[in-house]
């Protein structure tokens, strides 16, 4: 007689309260060990980005493990996780324990700096930046609120500044070549508004080309100070003061405010 196949019969694994216990509490553990990681690096995330290493890792490792299609116990799971969880503790805390970088020291107002001033190349530029490296000069030797404001309407201001003894500097810049030279009508259209519109108290024509005579003489009269081409660029390489510096005509008065064109 044949004898008939039986299905073995399916044998329950037994209850092992020992394991399970030893898995809860590693479970706990490493929710515990989780909590103060996660504390600790969001205190360290803000200053370096070492929590981004760790996890990229656990990524790579998790992708390899999945890869290899290990089934790993539970045991072994939350053994490695803990340690995972401690190897980032450990570096977040020595991210916090590490000392903070030295913030970059800030140069007291009205400081020079200690490198060589930059070297402009002002024929190469063109009537905007002109204006823009004339600001920079003046950031540069301690000016304050210094704005550029040249261009349609601006009644012959192109950058108004602070000295740092806090008088009002209003400067016209004037882009020209070498043989065009800054004549007594440029002067006078500045004179006309430096002083009753925009209330200055050193008046600036800077030119990176020369006066006239006439020029001069009109801005001897009106108190503005000229500064030519061989100035501006003593000026730009430190080899001369700032030109509100070698203002002698004094604060404005009634008189300085008062330019009437020439016929």
């Amino acid at each position: 007689m044949p004898q008939r196949r039986t299905r073995p019969l399916y044998r329950r694994r037994r209850f092992d309260l020992r394991a399970t216990a030893m898995f809860f509490a590693l479970l706990a553990t490493a929710l515990v060990a989780a909590g103060f990681a996660v504390r600790a690096l969001a205190g360290a995330a803000q200053r370096r980005p070492v929590w981004v290493t760790i996890l990229l890792c656990v990524a790579v490792a998790a992708l390899l493990a999945h890869r290899r299609r290990r089934r790993l116990s539970a045991a072994r799971i939350a053994r490695r996780t803990g340690e995972a969880l401690h190897r980032a503790t450990n570096t977040a805390l020595d991210a916090l324990d590490a000392p903070p970088p030295a913030p970059a020291p800030v140069p007291a107002a009205g400081a020079r700096a200690d490198d060589a001033p930059p070297a402009y190349d002002f024929d190469a530029l063109s009537p905007e930046e002109f204006e823009e490296a004339t600001a920079a000069l003046c950031v540069r030797d301690g000016c304050a609120r210094v704005e550029v404001v040249g261009g349609a309407g601006d009644l012959g201001a192109d950058v108004l500044a602070l000295a740092p003894d806090g008088r009002r500097i209003v400067i016209q810049c004037k882009r020209y070549s070498d043989d065009n030279k800054v004549g007594s009508q440029d002067l006078q259209r500045f004179g006309g508004t430096c002083y009753t519109v925009h209330e200055a108290d050193v008046a600036l024509v800077v030119t990176t080309s020369e006066f006239t005579a006439p020029a001069e003489e009109y801005a001897a009269q009106c108190g503005i100070v000229c500064v030519p081409r061989e100035d501006l660029l003593a000026w730009s390489e430190g080899r001369a003061p700032a030109p509100w510096e070698t203002d002698t005509t004094g604060p404005r008065t009634p008189d300085r405010e008062v330019c009437v064109p020439e016929a």
